[in-house]
């Protein structure tokens, strides 16, 4: 883990498995559109639906694709299945990578979910960047609070921001370290 004073930056190895979110909803390849939005809509709504094809995950179908594939033409959900819509193929990630992999692999083909795969290749859970987005920042808010904790408590010597001289009677003023000298020279 690293951070730099100006902006923390963190750097961490949490595994994908840690902010999945497990079980997510399936479909059948031939099914329609309009039973993948009840789907999506029913209890512990989501924005997507695993499309799968004899037991096989072989794309997804999202919020986005049946408004701007389907709604968006006026076409009726009722008569188009969610294999002309799906992406394929499916771009999964393991258990075993980190939050930053799936961030990356998510960047690199602009997608918005990221299904979780076992070590079979089965899909068992699913991450979205708002999943991603709130554990950094999370982590991030924790790590300025240390930040601050351990300039509070560690800093009393070293070298003054102002004049280089070194003292053993720092203090923190706005993110610099002050000697008492340049600390009475402003009183002045």
């Amino acid at each position: 883990m690293s951070y730099n004073s100006d902006t923390i930056q963190l750097e961490t190895k949490v595994p994908v498995r840690e902010i999945m979110r497990t079980n997510p909803k399936t479909i059948d390849y031939h099914a329609t559109v309009a039973h993948a939005a009840r789907k999506m809509c029913s209890k512990d709504p989501s924005g997507s639906c695993i499309v799968l094809r004899d037991g096989v995950a072989v794309g997804i179908v999202t919020e986005q694709d049946i408004n701007c594939k389907v709604v968006a033409r006026d076409l009726r959900p009722s008569e188009v299945h969610v294999s002309e819509i799906m992406t394929s193929p499916l771009i999964t990630i393991g258990t075993d990578k980190t939050v930053e992999d799936a961030a990356h692999l998510m960047i690199r083909n602009r997608v918005r979910r990221l299904p979780i795969t076992n070590e079979k290749g089965v899909v068992i859970g699913i991450v979205s960047v708002r999943d991603i987005v709130a554990v950094s920042t999370e982590i991030n808010e924790l790590m300025g609070e240390l930040v601050v904790i351990n300039r509070a408590d560690d800093i009393s010597s070293g070298m003054c921001s102002r004049c280089g001289q070194m003292s053993d009677e720092l203090t923190s003023i706005d993110g610099s370290l002050i000697c008492p000298n340049c600390m009475e020279d402003d009183r002045l």
